[in-house]
């Protein structure tokens, strides 16, 4: 198999169709369900729904749809109709800023107001200690209805005190040629941007830091919570089902009624992921209810909310995380609002088509189809199910399922959804020469820019597999989707269960994988060998349990929030430069950058570094290249190349920024630097003081970092030795389980504090801390593990073990009661 020219039609199936599928071949219904089990990575397609495709017709009439139940469509194409109304942009103005931030921030404001369709809807709503909803087709003077920030409001609430028509719009309502969207009263806070953009920019500018005082020890009073409510109340009370996005700013928590996520004192800090895990968190279940039911009610009324936070400290994104992960909205994490990152990312989100459209859809519905070899077992993206049940329903339920249909509010080019199928059980089939083929359908309905409803259908066809054993099954592998796909499950079990559980299935399916379809010799390791579309495969899953997407430490909640709703949104591409960031080399010796391994053995005196992890680009200066660039050597004559080799990281970094969204940090540093930790802590620690002589005759010029990481390499050697072990599985489970045992939390708080990962390791013991109070001996014994057990906790005790090795004197202390002796593995 030319592994390269299968790849290359991958992505020409992608570039025209906009999905990746992590098989490419389905196993048949007659290889019964064990058999397609056996793939230990599911079924599974990343859809771009909006893929760009410039020479796609438009289709100006009905679809030709099969007959009930199937209801698939015949049209490869799209279809357009009119749309009820044009899209509305609220904006919710956080008030209680520095004078700066502010200023910045009404400055983009009063710009975006440039960048909108002339038809669009807009309004205004600020917030501090009160909520002001704003009257902006009032001219008289300034005009605000305010709203107390310690109390909840419901929709009628909000509709009464706003004077607001009982009667909302009612879609498919045609408007008259001529005459702008009139929603009845709701028209005096919604206006047409050419209406109302004199008015708009008028107030925005005269907009002033929140006039409630703030002791010094406190935080100030922020009614986030009602101002969102407020919002939503409006948007559904009058343009239900219509298109539209709230987009809040917020420069700090939110400290005042419903939805608080810390009280107004300093003294108490705001939660981390210790605080949650131990329940002590007092706002955080109450907000995090509160943000919930806000985020149904907008997804069910077809409206997006995108959040973005300019603050040094936590805004409450993990409470708030549901408001954009349910509508498919924006979710941006900066620290001004005067950054750059912010500016721009703003900027990018209201780019334009050739047609001068916005690069963006609202109201959008998915629906999945399939023949009766597949079935749908659920989504992994930012959406809502809409239960709706059909025949194309499976059975077992991964991610959002139990649905063929999703509503997604909010979707871009560069929205991504993970739809994961399995294979139906049908029962023995009748021979059949030709090769028979396995159907889905994707129909993508959603409200155009321009005010049209675009209809979006996308049909794929597999060949299904032959007998069992079929080696097409493993030559149509897509080791780069499977493992974006893998990474979402990952991330999806990540917010409900433990941490070190979902290490633990990570590390299962990696095993069972590998011994499914790498070729060994029985108890021969160094006979294992992997075909080239499953090399990568483990390396991918390396970095992913590295990555911040399940490791939390050294991240605040709001940024792990954030870096999983990214992951969830983005295609394949961009996924993987997540998950295993890239790094190129830049030395006088070769012209431009050559891509080298994410190694510290890259990192060399006289290199240049540029790596991408998406959230940073980093520029790293190698020792001596750094010293050369403080002497000047660059400004003086006789010394171009170098400075050209200075500048060549810069240009291409440029280039890897200009389509980036969101913005990613750029970051330039020296070896030796504060900032080089971010590089360091992607490597893969090959060279460690662990690993050879160390600051001495026959040390390497290698890059050296303290850490008790494992590296690839080790990774790679336990992998290969428990895949050729798996036989034992269906005899004894205690093979999964003693990889689970090598699972093993490094307690790096003190010695690493920047490169907290989770290690692999075999033939040492080593200590897990659980709490302030309890650690733990994780080891794998090869004996028998005898009755009497050690208490750990309330919950949970482990068995006291045979150890077919000679004990030694040390102690691990397991509580106040137990001890358990260190012992040395055969």
């Amino acid at each position: 198999m030319d592994y390269e020219a299968v790849k290359e039609q991958w992505s020409e199936v992608e570039d025209r169709d906009g999905v990746r599928l992590s098989w490419n071949v389905f196993p048949s219904s007659r290889m019964i369900k064990q058999e397609a089990s056996r793939l230990v990575v599911p079924i599974g397609a990343l859809f771009t729904p909006l893929k760009e495709k410039p020479e796609t017709p438009l289709l100006q009439f009905e679809p030709v749809t099969c007959k009930q139940p199937c209801r698939s469509v015949l049209n490869p194409f799209w279809l357009s109709r009119p749309a009820p109304a044009p899209p509305l942009f609220l904006y919710v103005v956080d008030l209680c800023q520095e004078e700066d931030s502010l200023s910045a921030l009404k400055e983009s404001l009063v710009m975006s107001l440039s960048l909108l369709p002339e038809n669009a809807l807009v309004g205004l709503i600020t917030y501090g200690t009160m909520a002001q909803v704003h009257e902006i087709g009032y001219e008289g003077c300034a005009k605000s209805y305010v709203f107390r920030g310690s109390k909840d409001y419901s929709a009628k609430n909000v509709q009464d005190m706003l004077g607001l028509s009982s009667q909302p719009v009612r879609p498919g309502v045609p408007l008259q040629a001529g005459r702008p969207m009139n929603a009845g009263a709701a028209t005096r806070f919604l206006l047409p941007v050419q209406q109302a953009e004199f008015q708009l920019t008028k107030v925005l500018e005269a907009l002033q830091k929140d006039p409630w005082p703030t002791a010094s020890d406190r935080r100030s009073l922020r009614c986030t919570g009602v101002a969102l409510s407020v919002a939503i109340g409006l948007m559904e009370s009058t343009f239900q089902n219509s298109g539209g996005r709230i987009m809040l700013f917020a420069g700090g928590p939110a400290t005042e009624g419903p939805g608080m996520v810390v009280g107004p004192e300093l003294r108490e800090p705001i939660r981390g992921h210790h605080d949650i895990d131990r329940d002590n968190a007092k706002c955080y279940k109450k907000a995090l209810k509160f943000y919930d039911n806000l985020a149904k009610r907008t997804a069910h009324n077809g409206h997006i909310i995108d959040i973005f936070a300019g603050c040094l400290d936590q805004v409450g994104l993990l409470e708030m995380k549901g408001l954009c992960n349910s509508t498919g909205g924006h979710m941006i994490l900066t620290d001004s609002f005067t950054s750059s990152m912010f500016k721009q990312s703003f900027v990018r989100i209201f780019e334009k088509d050739g047609d001068d459209n916005l690069l963006m859809g609202f109201n959008a519905v998915l629906e999945v189809l399939t023949t009766k070899e597949l079935k749908v077992t659920g989504l992994i993206g930012h959406a809502v199910s809409l239960n709706k049940k059909s025949v194309s329903v499976g059975e077992t339920e991964c991610g959002i399922g139990n649905t063929c249909s999703w509503k997604m509010c909010g979707i871009d080019p560069n929205s991504s959804y993970g739809i994961y199928f399995e294979v139906a059980n049908q029962g023995p089939a009748a021979h059949q020469q030709a090769p028979q083929k396995g159907m889905m359908q994707f129909l993508t309905y959603y409200q155009h820019s321009s005010g049209q409803f675009h209809l979006r259908v996308t049909t794929i066809a597999r060949n299904l597999s032959g007998p069992a054993g079929d080696p097409a099954i493993a030559q149509s592998f897509d080791q780069e989707a499977a493992a974006v796909l893998m990474s979402r499950i990952a991330v999806f079990k990540a917010e409900v269960d433990d941490g070190p559980d979902v290490l633990r299935w990570v590390d299962r399916m990696l095993i069972r994988l590998c011994s499914r379809f790498a070729d060994y010799r029985k108890d021969d390791p160094t006979s294992f060998r992997l075909e080239k579309n499953f090399t990568l495969y483990p390396q991918f899953m390396f970095h992913l349990r590295r990555s911040q997407f399940l490791q939390v430490f050294n991240n605040s909640p709001d940024e792990t929030a954030f870096y999983r709703h990214v992951l969830n949104h983005e295609d394949v591409s961009n996924s993987l430069v997540m998950i295993q960031p890239t790094l190129d080399s830049y030395t006088f010796d070769q012209d431009g950058g050559q891509p080298v391994l994410l190694d510290s053995a890259s990192i060399q005196p006289t290199h240049i570094l540029l790596l991408d992890t998406f959230f940073h680009i980093l520029i790293f200066h190698g020792e001596t290249i750094a010293e050369w660039r403080k002497a000047g050597y660059q400004e003086q004559e006789g010394y171009e190349n170098f400075a050209a080799l200075l500048e060549q990281p810069k240009e291409d970094a440029r280039d890897l920024i200009t389509d980036r969204f969101p913005l990613p940090r750029f970051i330039i540093c020296d070896a030796g630097g504060s900032q080089a930790r971010f590089l360091l802590s992607k490597l893969n620690p090959s060279t460690t003081h662990t690993t050879g002589p160390y600051g001495g005759v026959g040390a390497t010029s290698a890059q050296t970092i303290f850490t008790d990481d494992v590296s690839l390499q080790t990774f790679m050697d336990h992998l290969m030795k428990l895949a050729d072990s798996r036989h034992l599985e269906t005899k004894n489970q205690s093979i999964i389980n003693s990889f689970n045992h090598l699972t093993i939390q490094a307690s790096l708080h003190q010695s690493h504090p920047f490169n907290p990962y989770t290690i692999i390791k075999m033939a040492k013991v080593q200590i897990a801390k659980t709490d302030k109070s309890t650690t733990t001996v994780g080891c794998t014994v090869m004996a028998k593990p005898q009755p009497d057990g050690h208490k750990i906790d309330e919950n949970h005790t482990t068995l006291g073990c045979t150890v077919m090795a000679k004990p030694k004197a040390r102690q691990h202390k397991i509580d106040k009661e137990h001890t358990t002796l260190g012992c040395t593995i055969m």
